[in-house]
């Protein structure tokens, strides 16, 4: 994989740095943290690679030529207890999980890092995506939030492998 980290995206206190540009965006209720663990509704720190595409094809055109379609069984596993604990999976499901193919749009377009997968470890923390958020300000479970045009914007940005970077900072970026 060759890392172009022209295309890297990082996470500031303005917004997301994407290219020469910064973006309003939320991130975890919890706000910024070193130390994640399951449930705690912060966005970790560190460099997370890009490595995959995920999107609703009733919904839109395929937004990139590496990116899969989210279909109506498809799910993400966030059951530490669970032998697929952080990874995509499909209904019907045992565990603990939650949809991907929602009825609102906040998952129409994902982009899924590589944050504690592919070997979880439990209790670290699941998926840690860049999605739509629900609305300017309002936090996230842990996640990267944008507005739909966007998180367009980055999706056409980013390639396979890009980086998004998460640094400590004293505020994290909000609207």
């Amino acid at each position: 994989m060759i890392i172009d980290p022209k295309r890297d995206l990082v996470v500031t206190p303005m917004g997301l740095r994407v290219g020469g540009r910064v973006l309003p965006c939320t991130v975890g209720r919890g706000g910024i943290t070193r130390h994640k663990r399951e449930g705690d509704g912060a966005t970790p720190v560190g460099h997370h690679r890009i490595v995959g595409m995920l999107y609703r094809p009733d919904r839109m055109a395929r937004p990139r030529d590496w990116a899969k379609p989210i279909g109506p069984h498809d799910l993400w596993s966030d059951d530490p207890k669970d032998d697929d604990y952080n990874m995509m999976v499909r209904a019907p499901y045992h565990a603990s999980h939650e949809r991907l193919r929602r009825a609102d749009p906040m998952y129409d377009l994902i982009l899924l890092t590589d944050w504690n997968w592919p070997y979880a470890v439990k209790g670290r923390g699941s998926a840690i995506f860049i999605h739509q958020w629900r609305r300017p300000g309002y936090p996230t479970a842990g996640c990267i939030g944008l507005s739909r045009q966007n998180l367009r914007t980055v999706a056409d940005f980013v390639g396979y492998g890009s980086r998004l970077i998460v640094t400590d900072c004293n505020h994290a970026p909000r609207k």
